[in-house]
């Protein structure tokens, strides 16, 4: 049976956006078998306390990559059983999620410390 993930990443300018509640749009990154099969990007809800790991949870995402997430959000997002990495380069979403997929994303540290 083939195994698909879903993934989501805050993007600004076409690229992973270092702070994940003030981005322009979502890249939501469908993949089976380890490829991607699809992508679109969404508008968020304007950003307020929690409504992004909610809106995320609803649209079946697996899982975050971010750059910068604060704490809380992290941990909103854990709760709802999505896996959360933050630390990533502001990259293309596609190379981000392929990178994740050969297991050979690099993270760094998360640059929110709120």
């Amino acid at each position: 049976m083939a195994q698909g993930l879903r993934f989501a990443i805050p993007i600004a300018n076409g690229r992973l956006c270092s702070h994940f509640g003030h981005c322009e749009s979502f890249a939501i990154i469908d993949t089976v078998d380890g490829t991607i099969t699809d992508i679109n990007f969404l508008t968020p809800p304007p950003h307020e306390p929690g409504v992004l790991p909610r809106w995320l949870k609803s649209l079946g995402v697996d899982i975050v990559i971010a750059g910068g997430m604060g704490v809380r959000a992290q941990s909103l997002l854990h709760q709802m059983g999505i896996e959360v990495i933050v630390g990533a380069p502001e990259e293309d979403p596609r190379i981000l999620v392929d990178q994740y997929l050969k297991s050979c994303l690099r993270v760094g540290e998360n640059p929110c410390h709120h």
